[in-house]
């Protein structure tokens, strides 16, 4: 078990670490001369060379490019990326203020899309009608098929515009957050329902649930009580995985809705070529995607049994 934990956070790591060398590579190696880029382009030609040798030296442009890595590395080991180009303040306290809009944002869109996507498996594995069958079953397609500003234009347009129950924009209340919820929570519940309909199909067809039969239990009894939980085992995996759309769906999301959060951030950064908020930016989304994948990873084996018996057959061939 401990080499279980051990290869596990080690590839967490590896991610986080992969995520920062490759944001560096790309954001300050790669350009011709970074110094550019803290500048506005319009103006860039007129800054004076005082100026910019005055900027090069504070980023330390002028040194070695394994030096500046090594420094940054270093800096990040401790939460520690630099200033804002724009806002002037700390690349860490800039995140932690807008990280609670995305959080509730992302979280609540995940459980959403949990709920839309195990009531599609239910109903999908519970009913006897085939045509309603087929016609849940092809709901997840669609729904990944949709864009996320798109479904987020018509939410706006039904919901908001004609029949005014939610606001249009910003991030005032609950009733501000009903429609950019929706609008992530869509998609993101495609790819999780898929799983879970033929993960549903699969366990409903197993010997356990032939014996169930044989001593008198009802489908719905079944459905519940026994596939229920060997069936929802994958949906773990693939919501930690899918995770990681959410926040690359909130910089849409946020956007369209005029929301505060890691994804408008982003977009600002992107735009003002912030170099230094936009590697924290990109460092912190992979470390929480792999820290979830990594909670995920550990508790799997608590709840799957043969998971376990598993790593022990691994383990006493190893030994």
């Amino acid at each position: 078990m401990l080499r279980y934990v051990a290869l596990k956070v080690g590839r967490a790591v590896f991610v986080v670490w992969a995520a920062f060398t490759l944001t560096f590579i790309l954001l300050f190696v790669l350009p011709a001369n970074p110094v550019d880029l803290l500048f506005d382009p319009a103006e860039v030609n007129s800054v004076p060379p005082e100026v910019r040798k005055q900027v090069a030296d504070g980023y330390g442009f002028n040194e070695p490019v394994i030096l500046q890595y090594l420094g940054r590395l270093g800096h990040a080991l401790r939460g520690d990326f630099g200033n804002s180009v724009q806002s002037g303040r700390s690349v860490s306290a800039v995140v932690v203020d807008v990280l609670p809009h995305t959080l509730i944002l992302a979280v609540g869109a995940l459980l959403l899309a949990l709920v839309i996507a195990f009531g599609i498996a239910l109903i999908a594995t519970s009913t006897q009608h085939r045509w309603l069958r087929n016609l849940v079953e092809s709901l997840p397609t669609a729904s990944v098929s949709v864009p996320v500003f798109l479904s987020g234009i018509l939410l706006l347009q039904v919901f908001s515009f004609r029949l005014a129950w939610f606001p249009s924009f910003g991030d005032q209340g609950w009733r501000g957050l009903v429609l950019p919820l929706i609008t992530l929570a869509i998609p993101v519940s495609g790819p999780i329902a898929q799983l879970l309909v033929r993960s549903f199909a699969t366990e409903f067809r197993s010997g356990y649930v032939t014996t169930s039969w044989a001593k008198g239990a009802t489908r719905s009894r079944i459905i519940i009580g026994d596939v229920f939980r060997n069936a929802s085992l994958p949906a773990l995996t693939i919501a930690a995985v899918t995770f990681g759309n959410l926040i690359a769906g909130s910089v849409i999301t946020e956007t369209v809705f005029a929301r505060q959060g890691l994804g408008r951030m982003t977009q600002t950064a992107i735009n003002t070529l912030d170099l230094p908020l936009m590697q924290g930016i990109v460092v912190f989304v992979a470390a929480t995607f792999a820290l979830i994948n990594l909670i995920v990873d550990l508790i799997y084996p608590l709840l799957d049994p043969r998971l376990r018996a598993t790593l022990s057959v691994s383990t006493a061939r190893a030994a």
